[in-house]
């Protein structure tokens, strides 16, 4: 069965930090554009960050730039968030997204349609 898992999400108060990962089975997230996207109550899915393979390219969110890192550990096999300096308004449930059909996020990263298997959710709450 093809599927993302993430883990790492909770509470914390703003300006506190937290690291989301995401894992796969089924197929290799080395092999996939992969991205982290994120829906708030109310709100629709948007993109925060993008992680093309091997190239070390990564896109991010105007709202998470400076904050936010994506990386990933390929001997794991695993996609990270880094997330710092958190807001009120970071608050949402945060999902893991995989392309398998290309290696690169390019300008169509902040697509929903663009990926195909999706994670079930991490919440992340922000308090003030």
């Amino acid at each position: 069965q093809v599927q993302v898992v993430e883990s790492g999400g909770g509470l914390v108060q703003t300006g506190g930090s937290l690291t989301l990962s995401c894992t796969s089975s089924g197929f290799d997230l080395s092999d996939a554009a992969v991205a982290w996207f994120r829906q708030a109550p109310g709100k629709e899915r948007e993109a925060v960050s993008c992680a093309s393979w091997g190239t070390g390219v990564s896109y991010y969110a105007d709202s998470v730039k400076g904050r936010f890192t994506i990386s990933r550990d390929y001997a794991k096999d695993t996609l990270y968030l880094n997330m710092n300096s958190l807001k009120p308004e970071d608050t949402a449930m945060y999902y893991c997204a995989a392309d398998k059909t290309s290696w690169y996020c390019s300008n169509s990263w902040r697509s929903t349609t663009r990926f195909s298997v999706w994670g079930q959710g991490t919440q992340v709450t922000v308090s003030s």
